[in-house]
């Protein structure tokens, strides 16, 4: 045989086997074997629209046991004009928890855009998962990158050492952070999923099941002692600074702006979970609460600090990664800093965080996830991130009071929050609480055992509201629900009306506007026709008929309906008497507008 034939056979040989391994590849693909990777898929639900995949995260965990899903908030395959499209990425904190839906800091952002720019359709997507890290979060912005992005928003950090891939974690693969992004990557060929799926039933055949009955901070643990400056300390430290490092590279290369916020701890109402070693976690926080109580803020401070730092069992992001934070924004052009934590500062005693904003031990309370978006407002505000102009200003004070957060979701949140600390690494005994027997108290129970949706939550909530002719109630409902689904026109037109029969002209113009611009249709335009005509503003009422008209539709407007506001708007020009009065008060009767001919001979009767 010639040499060349040999080398021919050989590498022929030697090609079988991944040619074997394709042809399975393949096989599995075509049978549908496993999971979707994708980031998003199409939304199965309403036509033209993504979603987030529920299966975008099983590629970063070692078991699917463990794997976390987002939520489930769309936007266009084709991205419409005027709309102004935010992902958001991060872990538990950035998804809301334990709200979860508008108590997360990305709806009191969102509530406060779409007033501010009512011109403009803003698109939120959040694709935070809980038990990630800045492995899942990198690998999340790679893929944004394709759809459009006007402005990305992270929040990482505290998962580093335990979320899926972490130094700590259960799902750690050995190596370095190349060879992790290659088991990644590799995650997304049905073959790989096949062989980790046989590697789990094998598992499960010797025993080592997963405990479901265990919270997930427990079942994603496997080292509980990581002790300050230690070797797997300062990896996890490196791991966060390259991954953060590449992600504000790709988003600074793509001119995608960028906001990236300082993390958040409880530092003076959480005791060191694992105090051991030279660097004395309880020694720390027993100081600093002993000058807290003193009034000595700043060394009461410092010691909280140390005390977060030398804690062991590593939930709590360490300081130095607000410093790698802070200066990624600085060297990359459009990544810039929202500094929450300095605005948390403010917001507490002395300067030192604590219960007042933070539930437990990451999370933020309402207030704190307030506190939050404003962080990033105060960013996008400053940097005139967003190409329009303000039509009103929304303070933070207004912000407060106009969110519509409800008491079921207030509620869900502090039962969420009561099993969490039930738990592992806590402890803590549930203390004997009253429910209480309130509609809100017996959806919010409902809701945090599972039984019913989100949704089903809100519908039984309006259906109460109304049923005790509770309209403000209701409305703030609408407006929850509107925030779940913003291009669901319905929910505009219900909060419009609702906010037209509370007396509230500024709610119910701004909701009857914004049907009418995500969906300039006939209906639409005779709603906002007819709060114009109710409301004694028959020249925008009119242009609203024009609109229909241009269409090519066919007008609600007779002529002599027509005719009659002509007349009213000429009468309106002139100089008030009572016979002015009188004649457009006997106008409003003909057009059977009771209320405002009212008005009108009341005036007369002053």
């Amino acid at each position: 045989m010639s040499r060349g034939k040999e080398i021919y056979f050989k590498a022929a040989a030697l090609s079988l086997p991944l040619v074997f391994l394709c042809f399975i590849e393949i096989l599995l693909r075509f049978f549908n074997y496993g999971f979707d990777p994708s980031l998003f898929i199409k939304d199965p639900d309403q036509q033209g629209y993504m979603m987030m995949n529920p299966t975008a995260s099983y590629k970063f965990f070692s078991t699917s046991a463990n794997a976390t899903q987002g939520n489930r908030e769309r936007f266009g395959i084709v991205k419409s004009k005027n709309t102004y499209r935010i992902f958001v990425i991060g872990e538990s904190t950035t998804a809301g928890y334990p709200y979860m839906h508008n108590g997360s800091f990305h709806r009191w952002l969102q509530y406060r855009l779409m007033h501010q720019y009512p011109s403009l359709s803003f698109e939120v997507i959040n694709v935070s998962l809980t038990a990630v890290n800045s492995y899942t979060v990198l690998d999340f912005a790679k893929q944004i990158v394709n759809y459009e992005p006007d402005l990305v928003l992270v929040y990482t950090g505290h998962n580093e050492y335990y979320g899926a891939l972490g130094i700590g974690s259960t799902s750690r693969i050995k190596g370095n952070s190349t060879w992790i992004k290659l088991v990644i990557k590799l995650r997304e060929l049905k073959l790989v999923q096949l062989s980790d799926r046989i590697i789990e039933a094998t598992a499960k055949l010797f025993g080592k099941r997963i405990d479901k009955r265990e919270n997930l901070m427990k079942r994603m643990v496997t080292n509980q002692q990581i002790p300050y400056q230690s070797a797997d300390f300062n990896r996890g430290i490196v791991q966060f600074k390259s991954n953060m490092n590449e992600l504000c590279q790709l988003l600074s290369k793509k001119h995608i702006p960028t906001v990236i916020s300082t993390l958040v701890s409880n530092e003076k109402d959480l005791k060191p979970f694992i105090s051991a070693g030279k660097f004395s976690a309880q020694k720390q926080y027993a100081n600093g609460k002993k000058l807290y109580v003193n009034g000595d803020f700043k060394a009461a401070k410092t010691n909280f600090v140390l005390a977060k730092e030398y804690d062991q069992l590593r939930f709590r992001a360490p300081e130095t990664f607000n410093q790698i934070i802070k200066k990624l924004c600085k060297q990359y052009p459009g990544i810039y800093l929202a500094d929450t934590r300095a605005l948390f500062e403010k917001n507490e005693v002395g300067g030192i965080i604590g219960k007042e904003t933070i539930l437990e031990h990451v999370h933020p309370n309402l207030l704190g996830y307030a506190i939050m978006s404003e962080a990033f407002y105060q960013q996008i505000n400053n940097r005139n991130l967003i190409p329009a102009k303000k039509q009103s200003e929304m303070s933070f004070a207004q912000l407060l009071v106009n969110m519509p957060v409800t008491k079921v979701d207030s509620l869900y949140g502090a039962y969420q929050i009561m099993m969490l600390r039930s738990g592992w690494p806590f402890n803590e005994p549930i203390t004997a609480y009253n429910r209480g027997n309130s509609i809100d108290e017996q959806l919010a129970g409902a809701l945090a055992v599972d039984r019913i949706t989100w949704r089903t939550a809100m519908d039984e909530l309006y259906k109460a509201a109304m049923a005790n002719a509770d309209k403000q109630k209701a409305l703030k409902v609408t407006e929850a629900v509107l925030l779940e689904n913003p291009s669901q026109t319905s929910y505009y037109t219900y909060a419009g009306r609702l906010g037209f029969e509370l007396a509230d002209l500024e709610t119910a113009e701004f909701y009857f506007k914004k049907a009418y611009d995500l969906e300039p249709t006939r209906g639409n335009a005779n709603n906002l026709f007819l709060f114009y005509f109710k409301s004694d503003l028959p020249e925008q009422a009119l242009q609203y008929d024009d609109r229909i008209k241009r269409s090519g539709q066919q007008s609600y407007l007779d002529a002599q309906t027509e005719e009659i506001l002509k007349n009213i708007i000429k009468l309106k020009k002139e100089v008030p008497s009572n016979n002015i009065n009188e004649l457009i008060a006997s106008y409003y009767h003909q057009l059977r507008a009771d209320e405002t001919a009212a008005k009108y001979r009341n005036k007369n009767s002053r």
